[in-house]
């Protein structure tokens, strides 16, 4: 379906030049967000809205606006989505990752559904609003953040921790990763709203040795030590740990499809879920994958030390769990060391701003089943906690039974359904009139 709106039109546009704008995250403090924030900033002003940057470091940027609402003794409600993207390898890509062309059917590029599309579904609805005169029922503060790729040091993180009062009066937060469509058996069509977020605990697992020649006997090989701590971690049988929102999604995943709900075992369930049912799973206990190893520096020399990265993710009330396990696998010699840090996320499934919501996708979609969920990874909902506001993921978008979505976040060509897109931001703009 081609775009007709000037909403609808504008969306897919702001997406296309979002993506033309590389805005890569290389971690570590390597990225650059200045070019599309000052996108950002133009579009806002273009139609009369006053907006921000605000540096953390070189290049390291975040645009915040506030637009007033008819009624400022309200609290506020913040819409956020995160500017940087994951670095790509443009030889794996069967077209250019930066080009944001449309083909077949969809907007292609890195970013686009991580999460430039969020951010032209906001620019879209507000750029709408600004020439229509529309003013909303409370304050909206737009964010847009830097480095959420890389754990929010230099955006949300940092503007919490020096601007706070940029957020003053606000009390809950929409951004990325929920309101998706998934479809089930029957042809039923779930929406995803999600309501709680996995904690991250990135550590750095480092082994001590005896450093030596490599032609000879050495029974105190870091390298070896710290290979079998990592292989133990790798394959780790994880017990499952059920949350409150997850034992709510299932019960729904079985009315909707007609089979058993099994309180004490929800794996069965996992394959009614389709393309997300990967993404679940890795919600039914905590994880720890390795992630990166860093040892020695010349073939015939055995390493005094060697370093590896574990992705630890817990459930919500299993932090505890997740650590002691660790220590327990990585046997001796093997020390731990914090990289980063961040707290899960778990609010009710209730409430005026998840019944707005339900109903946005239920006027654009009346046969929708809207649910809340666990999402394995993290948002900058994290950082805003700290201020006690409660997030949600809400980036509505409605997706054909056979689109691996999923596959879509850091996978090789990224793509984003026009006609999603177009569904979205009509569901969002409705929503952000309502709630």
């Amino acid at each position: 379906m081609t775009p007709s709106t000037q909403l609808e039109i504008e969306a897919v546009q702001i997406c296309q030049d979002l993506i033309r704008i590389p805005s890569v995250n290389f971690g570590e403090g390597k990225g650059d967000e200045r070019a599309v924030a000052e996108y950002v900033v133009a579009s806002l002003a273009e139609v009369g809205i006053e907006s921000t940057i605000y540096e953390s470091a070189p290049g390291r940027c975040n645009v915040v606006a506030r637009i007033k609402g008819r009624d400022s003794n309200r609290a506020g409600l913040v819409v956020h989505g995160h500017l940087d993207v994951v670095p790509v390898n443009a030889e794996d890509w069967s077209v250019d990752p930066f080009c944001g062309d449309i083909i077949d059917g969809m907007i292609w590029g890195r970013g686009a559904v991580d999460m430039k599309n969020m951010d032209a579904m906001i620019l879209a609805t507000v750029r709408e609003w600004a020439r229509t005169n529309y003013v909303p029922s409370r304050d909206i503060v737009l964010a847009f953040f830097a480095d959420e790729e890389a754990g929010s040091i230099f955006g949300s993180h940092w503007m919490v921790d020096k601007h706070p009062e940029l957020f003053a009066g606000c009390t809950e937060a929409i951004s990325e990763v929920g309101g998706f469509s998934v479809t089930v058996g029957g042809g039923k069509r779930l929406y995803m709203i999600e309501t709680a977020e996995k904690g991250i605990h990135w550590m750095k697992l480092t082994a001590s040795g005896r450093a030596g020649h490599g032609s000879v006997m050495n029974d105190e090989n870091a390298l070896t030590r710290l290979t079998e701590a990592v292989a133990r971690i790798g394959t780790h049988q994880w017990p499952q740990r059920y949350s409150k929102t997850v034992k709510a999604l299932f019960k729904r995943v079985a009315d909707a499809t007609g089979k058993t709900y099994d309180e004490k075992d929800l794996r069965p369930l996992l394959s009614e879920l389709g393309f997300a049912a990967r993404m679940i799973g890795a919600t039914l206990q905590n994880t720890a994958n390795p992630t990166m190893l860093d040892a020695g520096y010349k073939a015939n020399v055995i390493p005094g030390s060697a370093s590896a990265v574990i992705d630890g993710r817990f459930i919500p009330g299993f932090e505890d769990e997740l650590n002691e396990t660790i220590k327990s696998l990585i046997g001796s010699h093997v020390t731990i060391e914090t990289i980063t840090r961040d707290k899960a996320l778990e609010v009710p499934f209730e409430g005026d701003l998840v019944d707005a919501m339900c109903n946005a996708i239920l006027k654009e979609d009346a046969e929708a089943i809207p649910v809340p969920y666990l999402m394995s990874g993290g948002t900058d909902n994290k950082a805003l906690a700290e201020l006690g506001i409660i997030g949600y993921g809400f980036s509505p978008l409605k997706l054909d039974e056979d689109f691996d979505f999923m596959a879509m976040f850091h996978g090789v060509d990224e793509r984003v359904p026009v006609e999603g897109l177009t569904f979205g931001v009509r569901v969002l703009k409705d929503f952000l009139e309502s709630a």
